[in-house]
């Protein structure tokens, strides 16, 4: 329900609306006065919820309360939202032993925080001719974080580069 340009009690304009009570029931088409009275009786706010039909819809609510609970419906939905963030590790074809495990340890600690990785392989000159090396140490990183991740995007070949994402199971 959408209460930020709702109209509510004097600035309805319509000179009838469909009546929706306090306790959810339909009440039928009633003048505008005959509402006014009604959401007055009880100490509450006539609030048109439905302008675009004709009579509009109109229910009697507390207002106030109801800006009130949309406003921390939103504030817990923001609190529940998870942020995800994409980091990128960039290989060469020709990676030593060392730096691999280096960069194989920096990939299973972003994928353990819960973030995505891209992962850049880069080719240069000569490398070029053999990129199927390449492929064979990204299939090797891709076994080797198969426990924590999965494959969002196989390996790819754009131009002089290979990309390929992860993300965590």
């Amino acid at each position: 329900m959408q209460i930020k340009k709702n109209r509510i009690n004097k600035s309805i304009t319509a000179k009838e609306v469909r009546l929706v009570d306090q306790n959810g029931n339909m009440v039928g088409v009633v003048a505008i006065e005959q509402a006014l009275e009604s959401a007055q009786n009880v100490d509450l706010d006539l609030v048109e919820i439905v302008p675009d039909l004709t009579p509009p819809v109109c229910k009697i609510l507390d207002y106030s309360k109801q800006k009130y609970d949309a406003k921390k419906k939103a504030s817990e939905a923001k609190k529940k939202q998870k942020i995800l963030t994409i980091k990128e590790i960039k290989l060469g074809p020709n990676i030593g032993d060392h730096d691999y495990e280096t960069k194989l340890r920096q990939a299973r600690d972003f994928l353990t925080h819960g973030h995505r990785i891209k992962i850049t392989m880069k080719f240069r000159g000569r490398e070029l001719i053999n990129t199927e090396i390449g492929l064979e140490k990204l299939e090797r990183l891709i076994k080797d974080t198969e426990d924590i991740a999965k494959v969002e995007l196989a390996p790819k070949q754009e131009g002089n580069q290979y990309f390929l994402a992860l993300i965590a199971k």
